[in-house]
C-alpha cells in the first residue's frame, strides 16, 4: 500500500514509486532549503534520519557511473570502499551536471527513483537501521519520507556494510 501526499505531481519519481508499489509520502519543502542541512534545521529532521543520494563516477573508459545511498550524519567512503567494489584506479563525485544528465535532478532533490539513466544504487547499511528517512524527491521544492523497506525494494539496490563512516562530532 502506498501512502503518499503528492499533490498531483505524477512526474517520473512518483510514477516508479507507484508502480513498484512502494511505500512513500511527500513532504514539501523552501527549494531555498533543500540542501541536506538546511532542510534538516529548518523542519526538524535529525541528519540521523536524512539520506542524501550521491553520484560517483569511476575514471575508467568508459566512465562508470553509481549511485550511493548514505545517511547524512555520516560520510561517503568514495576513496576506498566505492572505488573498490567500482574496480577503478579513481573515483570521484559527479559534477553537478553529471548528476543531472544522469538523473535529471538538481542537487538537493536527487532520489533513486525515477532517474533519467538507470542506476545502480548502493547503499549503506546504516540506513536501513533506520525506522524512517527522509530522502530527496526529485526536485528541490520536495522530500520523500519512507522506510527502509522501499529503498530496499529499488530494482537496482543492493545494502553494503561500511560503504559510509560516522562524521566525528556528527
Amino acid at each position: 500500500m502506498t501512502a503518499t501526499q503528492d499533490s498531483g505531481q505524477d512526474d517520473l519519481v512518483v510514477a516508479e514509486l507507484k508502480e513498484l508499489g512502494l511505500e512513500h509520502e511527500i513532504v514539501p519543502c523552501d527549494p531555498a532549503l533543500a540542501d541536506t542541512a538546511a532542510f534538516c534545521e529548518a523542519y526538524g529532521y535529525s541528519p540521523d534520519d536524512s539520506a542524501n543520494a550521491i553520484v560517483v563516477v569511476g575514471k575508467s573508459e568508459p566512465p562508470r557511473f553509481v549511485m550511493c545511498l548514505a545517511l547524512a550524519s555520516t560520510r561517503l567512503d568514495v576513496n576506498k570502499a566505492v572505488r573498490k567494489r567500482l574496480g577503478v584506479r579513481k573515483c570521484s563525485f559527479a559534477s553537478a551536471d553529471q548528476t543531472r544528465e544522469l538523473t535529471g535532478m538538481e542537487i538537493g532533490g536527487v532520489t533513486p527513483f525515477g532517474t533519467s539513466i538507470p542506476l545502480e544504487l548502493w547503499i549503506d547499511g546504516a540506513v536501513m537501521e533506520r525506522e524512517r528517512l527522509i530522502i530527496g524527491g526529485g526536485s528541490r521544492d520536495r522530500k520523500l519520507l519512507v522506510p527502509p523497506s522501499t529503498l530496499a525494494r529499488h530494482p537496482r539496490a543492493e545494502v553494503i556494510d561500511g560503504l559510509a563512516s560516522p562524521v566525528e562530532g556528527a
